[in-house]
C-alpha cells in the first residue's frame, strides 16, 4: 500500500515538474525559468552565430521565458527595441522584474501573448526568434505563418532547439517529448515546415556532439516569386 501510494506520489510530481517546463506558473515556476535560462544560453549562443543581427534592428523573442535572451538582444541592438512574449504568465512576470530598467527606458517590451495570434502589425519585425519553444506551439504551420505575418520583407526567423527528431540525443529527449505532448520534427520535417509555411533561402544546421539544431528562413522581399501580400491573401480566404 505504500510503495503504490509513493508511484502515485512520484506520478503526480512528475507531471507537475513536466507542465511547469512547459507553462511556469507565476511563483512556482521561477526555479524552474531560471533553470532554463542557464542552461539554454549556449544553445542560444551557438543558435544565433547563423544570423546577422544589426544595432537598429527590431526583435520578436517567442516564448521569451525568463528573458535572458532578451537581454542578449537588448546589448546586441542598442539603437533598436526587442519585443517578447509567452504564453505564461509566471514567464512574462519574471522577465518583466527582470528588465525592468530596460522596460521603463522603452527598449523592451514583454507581453502575455500566444504565437498563433500575435499582437503585432505586418512588417515590424527584423527577426524573430524561437528558442527551445516550437514543440509546443499548436498549429505548426499556421503559427509559422503567423511569425511570417510580422516579419518585415528580407526578416528572418530562427529556431533553435536542443533536440530533434532522429538527432544524436533522440534516446534521451524523445520519450520527455512524449510525456511533453511535444512536437520533436526531424531535419527534413523542419525544412519542410519552413518550405510549407512561405519562408525562403531556408538553411538547417547540426551541431552533432551536443544534438542541437538551428532552422533559419526569411520572408521574401516584395517581387520575389515567393512574396505574398498577406493582407490580401487573408481576404481572398475570407471571401
Amino acid at each position: 500500500m505504500l510503495r503504490a501510494l509513493r508511484l502515485i506520489v512520484g506520478a503526480i510530481l512528475a507531471v507537475y515538474l513536466l507542465r511547469q517546463v512547459r507553462k511556469p506558473t507565476k511563483f512556482l515556476g521561477r526555479p524552474f525559468l531560471w533553470m532554463m535560462n542557464k542552461s539554454h544560453s549556449p544553445l542560444t549562443n551557438w543558435g544565433l552565430e547563423h544570423v546577422r543581427i544589426e544595432k537598429e534592428f527590431t526583435i520578436l523573442d517567442v516564448g521569451c521565458g525568463g528573458g535572458r535572451t532578451i537581454q542578449k538582444f537588448a546589448a546586441r541592438a542598442p539603437e533598436g527595441k526587442v519585443f517578447g512574449i509567452d504564453y505564461a504568465a509566471g514567464s512574462v512576470a519574471a522577465s518583466r522584474a527582470k528588465k525592468a530598467a530596460l522596460i521603463q527606458a522603452g527598449r523592451v517590451e514583454i507581453t502575455q501573448a500566444s504565437v498563433s495570434r500575435l499582437p503585432f502589425p505586418e512588417d515590424k519585425f527584423d527577426l524573430v526568434t524561437a528558442i527551445e519553444t516550437q514543440y509546443y506551439w499548436p498549429n505548426l504551420v499556421e503559427d509559422m505563418r503567423e511569425i511570417l505575418r510580422v516579419l518585415k520583407p528580407g526578416g528572418t526567423l530562427i529556431v533553435i532547439a536542443e533536440s530533434y527528431a532522429k538527432g544524436p540525443r533522440k534516446n534521451v529527449f524523445g520519450p520527455v517529448m512524449k510525456l511533453l505532448g511535444a512536437a520533436n520534427l526531424s531535419v527534413e520535417e523542419e525544412r519542410e515546415l519552413f518550405a510549407n509555411a512561405g519562408y525562403t533561402d531556408i538553411a538547417i544546421f547540426e551541431e552533432p556532439a551536443k544534438g542541437w539544431l538551428c532552422a533559419t528562413g526569411k520572408k521574401a522581399l516584395a517581387g520575389h516569386p515567393s512574396y505574398t501580400d498577406l493582407g490580401e491573401a487573408q481576404n481572398s480566404v475570407s471571401v
